[in-house]
């Protein structure tokens, strides 16, 4: 029988391309994904069979972090060799904004996931995804052994995941990971994180769809990886001898000023030309720089990253372009089979 994962978070930008990963690898996928009035499965929808196709291998499942008793019967139903946490509210900013949202989605709906696998008896390799965001005002580089001092609601809300998770695993005997990943973006990102912004709107000044970009703090500094080969790592961390912690990053900081200069150039636009500041961006306790320290991930998994920040921001360009030429289709970026992990990803539309 084909090994078994359950994702929460499927249909964001890590949870798409860890589907893709494990459909690749010949796993079966469930996926959890919340009840919507409108289509919110676009990143999925290049890998998505009608489960009633003998050949189907992807399952999504109604379901939420703040529903514990449905988290029961799914685990029970599926029951998974691995899970993978990656449903969260994870916007930064927002968590400000919306801080009880945040806690509750994040810190006690961890607590409710790990909660049901213990209630249903069942054993399967947990993965949490944790941040960066938990060293907040740390100064870089920042490992595994780095203090954490988290400068908003979404990051102490991950802080007390990550804490639970630890004593899951050793109140419990549960083989439970946490993965500490730095930034990594994609084509894939949400269009309100500011990797994905500043791309988008390249490629709509470039086609004279819009004519400013509205920004707040360009100083801070941020390591900024690739979405496709830190899920990679993800996998990796499930498959140790033993359950640890890891931090995955690049090991290269940038600023947010540096990642326009690239992702604006790329297009032959200068981006002082564009960029207006708006305070209603900043937040109200700032994180200066987080550049991560992944000397345990390359030495115990073998992971280390190949695209870093400036060659990631021609790639987001690239895509986001390429996605207004062809207005009404979708364009994803998917891994062409026999070649992960790589760091030429083929483009596939999708009609």
């Amino acid at each position: 029988m084909n090994r078994c994962a359950l994702i929460t978070g499927i249909t964001g930008q890590d949870g798409s391309y860890l589907a893709e990963l494990l459909l690749h690898k010949g796993y079966d996928v469930h996926g959890v994904i919340r009840r919507s009035s409108t289509f919110n499965t676009q990143r999925l929808d290049h890998l998505y069979k009608d489960p009633h196709d003998a050949a189907a291998r992807l399952f999504l499942h109604y379901g939420d972090l703040g529903d514990g008793s449905r988290l029961v019967t799914l685990l029970d139903k599926v029951r998974p060799d691995e899970v993978y946490n990656l449903a969260a509210q994870s916007h930064v900013r927002v968590s400000f904004d919306e801080p009880e949202h945040t806690a509750d989605t994040v810190a006690v709906g961890t607590v409710r996931l790990l909660e049901a696998v213990r209630m249903v008896g069942i054993t399967p390799r947990f993965y949490q995804a944790s941040t960066s965001e938990m060293f907040g005002a740390t100064p870089p580089p920042q490992c595994e052994l780095s203090p954490f001092a988290p400068r908003s609601p979404y990051a102490a809300s991950k802080l007390f995941s990550y804490w639970i998770t630890k004593n899951y695993r050793e109140a419990y005997g549960l083989f439970a990971v946490n993965g500490i990943l730095f930034n990594h973006e994609s084509p894939r990102r949400g269009e309100t994180f500011v990797t994905r912004k500043i791309t988008r709107a390249v490629a709509r000044i470039k086609a004279g769809l819009q004519k400013d970009l509205y920004l707040g703090t360009l100083n801070s500094v941020r390591d900024w990886g690739y979405a496709p080969e830190y899920v990679e790592g993800m996998w990796r961390m499930l498959q140790t001898a033993e359950p640890a912690d890891y931090v995955l990053a690049t090991g290269i900081g940038h600023t947010i000023s540096e990642f326009l200069e690239a992702a604006f150039g790329h297009a032959g636009l200068d981006w002082r030309d564009y960029v207006r500041f708006d305070s209603r961006y900043v937040r109200p306790t700032e994180v200066d720089a987080l550049i991560g320290d992944a000397t345990k991930a390359r030495v115990d998994l073998g992971w280390s990253p190949t695209v870093h920040a400036l060659e990631l921001a021609r790639i987001m360009v690239d895509a986001d372009i390429a996605a207004l030429e062809h207005e009404g289709t979708q364009w994803v970026d998917s891994v062409p089979l026999g070649s992960w992990p790589t760091s030429s990803w083929a483009r596939e539309l999708v009609g």
